[in-house]
């Protein structure tokens, strides 16, 4: 095990020496959301001097970078009489996909908050996901957006040719919000930051299916934990009704259907606000595409796993990838890598586990969904 700890500036500059002497190393990196992560440092004034607000940790781990972001909380100071040497000080922190989270979807996004109309959409229709996220990305954090609205350093990275066609409207919405929305719906694919020299590089990418190749059963010897479970469907016939129009009599109304979960299970509908007048744009298939999606979740698998010299996480498969997992009454299923996690400390060594599953095996997705919802709907209200 190789792990360096550097602190940088907004700028990428490193600050100081390498930390030493730290504990408790745990840093998870996770699919299409921001990384968490702390660590436990010697209060020595060399260390001190570096936590500040603003400023940046860089987790190495065998000469390459394993998560570089802001430290969300970057003094958690303590001492006692018990221990009288310098004290402890524990750091939280992220990737820079925590800093693009804070922004929000401006309509016009080339305009100053003053500047902004009432009635005003930024909105892509038939558009391929990864030129919407870039372009949400660029326009409101990147390099694109206005100067008050720049991340430092922060740029595009090549493009990826990833995903396919889907179609989103947005106003005042987290940007990774609708990011994540556009991937799901658009191919399924996945976006991170990457630290490269002085820059921090937003990119997209294709997750790849390796579930022949990347299995995980109590007979390898690489499963911590399962947890399975089968639910029915909150949605298999999204009902999508276009808004109204004042003085017209006529409505459009469009139904998006998941045959398949209606057969197996039963057919579950519900109303939803498409958010536009008519489909011509595709945005009420977008609206119920969306629904169905988040209410189609018959399983839930949560795995924990380990890893071994014959699979290792980073190398063998990352963030993203389809695997395998053998459930020890025999049952096999596929499902996506939610977070990969790094645990270290300098007497034990590392542990790296992974948790894989469908999102709302590690999420509470009855609150995000509700707030995101709410979002949609306030936006929607404040345009009419």
């Amino acid at each position: 095990m190789a792990i360096t700890l550097l602190i940088t500036d907004k700028n990428l500059t490193v600050q100081g020496d390498p930390l030493t002497g730290w504990t408790n190393l745990d840093a998870t990196l996770n699919f299409n959301a921001p990384a968490a992560g702390s660590v436990t440092l010697p209060a020595y004034p060399y260390v001190m001097s570096q936590l500040v607000p603003g400023n940046r940790l860089v987790v190495i781990r065998d000469g390459a970078i394993w998560t570089a972001g802001p430290m969300e909380e970057p003094t958690n100071y303590r001492w006692s009489l018990d221990d009288p040497g310098v004290g402890e000080v524990d750091v939280s922190f992220s990737d820079d996909l925590a800093t693009i989270a804070g922004q929000i979807t401006w309509p016009e996004p080339a305009l100053t908050w003053a500047g902004q109309h009432g009635a005003t959409w930024r909105q892509f229709t038939a558009t391929n996901a990864e030129t919407i996220i870039r372009t949400i990305i660029n326009e409101n954090a990147g390099p694109g957006a206005i100067a008050a609205r720049r991340i430092p350093n922060l740029v595009l990275d090549t493009v990826a040719g990833a995903g396919t066609n889907t179609a989103v409207k947005t106003r005042f919405e987290p940007v990774l919000d609708v990011c994540r929305a556009a991937a799901a719906t658009g191919g399924g694919i996945g976006f991170r930051t990457r630290q490269d020299g002085t820059q921090i590089k937003f990119g997209c990418y294709t997750p790849a299916d390796k579930s022949a190749t990347a299995r995980f059963s109590t007979g390898l010897g690489n499963l911590r934990a399962i947890s399975y479970k089968q639910t029915a469907p909150t949605v298999t016939h999204a009902l999508v009704a276009g808004t109204e129009t004042e003085g017209s009599t006529v409505r459009t109304y469009l139904e998006v259907a998941d045959a398949t979960a209606a057969s197996n299970w039963w057919r579950v509908e519900k109303y939803v606000d498409g958010g536009a007048a008519d489909n011509s744009a595709g945005e009420l298939t977008a609206a119920g595409t969306n629904e169905i999606a988040e209410g189609a979740a018959p399983v839930e698998l949560a795995v924990v796993t380990v890893d071994t010299p014959d699979l290792m996480a980073g190398r063998d498969y990352k963030l993203g990838d389809k695997v395998a997992v053998a459930l020890p009454h025999g049952l096999q299923l596929t499902d996506v890598v939610r977070s990969i996690r790094l645990q270290a400390t300098p007497h034990d060594g590392e542990q790296v586990s992974s948790v894989i599953g469908s999102q709302d095996a590690t999420t509470d997705p009855r609150i995000v969904r509700l707030v995101r919802s709410l979002n949609r709907r306030l936006g929607r209200l404040e345009t009419r």
